[in-house]
């Protein structure tokens, strides 16, 4: 089956881009040094940027992270996310540039098929933020598809296996792709009749909460298919009032909203952080869906927490959390059929 890619969004609804020239503008005011960051936040003598860490991996922070981010304190668990430490040019055994091996399970160019039943896309290498644990952040995106038309083959390749029912957009960030182009790929998926759902996994909402906006969200509930919204939360500092009514809107409309963090050294390693996450996504209606133990990516292994004590952290919320609080804590592996429940 080839399906078709069409010259415009079927529905004339998802041709409208409401508030996209400010999200765009706040791309486009982002941070992108390590020594603007220590300015901003009045660190200087505090800490220092690795020149080569920035090279290796830029910074990338959108000013409405930056403002979460408390000034003067280095040892801030947002800054932490985002700061280009010297620790990340040290080579440490174990950790690779795909820990995952991804390009094992590469079927055609940025069509990922690891589990059955679904499929992975990376729509693009763009990202609203360039946190330094990143399990992608050596990934050859100069070699996936950056076009409606470069999508055929994968778009093809899904028509021809009826045994996939469910795509997860990707990337990058998938919700960096405007609201046009977006519309055009979900407007492909849904001429393949086998597909019931469509999977999102974005940090935008977090990192960039006016991308969630009316356009947005008319998008995606005027789909045939059933839409989840995927987010990416570590810290409850991350998660405030204008994240909330984003989250809100997309909640509002029918689209559930689940929530993956990774269990991060300095960051999110202790009982209090993580129970005042999962409280704050709790009160926001958004699931506390996965804990991921540290994919062991090449410039990354100063953020790894143990098994062992990520084990410790889930039983301490068993203890203060209502059960559909607790995450799962779960790691990923490249022979496994699925991820792996640690606890």
């Amino acid at each position: 089956m080839k399906v078709p890619i069409l010259a415009n969004p079927t529905n004339p609804v998802r041709a409208r881009s409401e508030s996209s020239a400010h999200w765009q503008f706040q791309l486009k005011n982002a941070i992108r040094s390590g020594q603007e960051l220590v300015e901003l936040l009045g660190l200087q003598g505090a800490i220092a940027p690795s020149s080569q860490a920035a090279t290796d991996f830029p910074v990338f922070v959108t000013r409405e992270f930056l403002s979460r981010i408390r000034p003067g304190d280095p040892r801030d668990p947002l800054l932490r996310q985002v700061f280009p430490a010297a620790s990340e040019t040290e080579a440490v055994e174990g950790f690779s540039g795909d820990p995952l091996q991804e390009a094992n399970f590469t079927r055609c160019g940025g069509l990922i098929h690891k589990y059955a039943g679904r499929v992975l896309l990376v729509t693009t290498g763009a990202c609203a933020i360039h946190c330094r644990y990143c399990f992608r952040r050596h990934f050859p995106y100069s070699e996936v598809p950056h076009s409606i038309d470069q999508w055929r083959p994968a778009l093809d390749e899904i028509a021809a296996d009826e045994s996939i029912e469910e795509v997860l957009l990707s990337g990058g960030d998938p919700l960096m792709l405007t609201d046009p182009v977006l519309a055009r790929l979900i407007d492909a998926l849904e001429s393949i009749p086998h597909l019931r759902r469509l999977r999102i996994h974005s940090r935008l909402p977090i990192v960039l909460p006016s991308r969630v906006n009316d356009a947005l969200v008319t998008m995606l509930t005027a789909s045939r298919l059933t839409v989840w919204m995927v987010v990416h939360s570590n810290h409850a500092n991350e998660l405030d009032d204008e994240v909330g009514q984003g989250l809100g809107r997309l909640i509002d409309r029918g689209i559930p909203v689940m929530n993956q963090a990774v269990l991060l050294r300095g960051v999110n390693d202790d009982l209090d952080a993580l129970t005042d996450l999962c409280r704050r996504l709790i009160d926001l209606r958004v699931t506390p869906y996965y804990l991921h133990k540290l994919d062991q990516v090449a410039g990354a292994a100063h953020f790894d927490v143990s098994k062992e004590r990520g084990c410790e952290l889930i039983e301490g919320l068993r203890t203060r959390l209502p059960g559909y609080a607790v995450p799962r804590f779960v790691i990923e592996q490249p022979d496994q059929p699925s991820k792996t429940a640690i606890v």
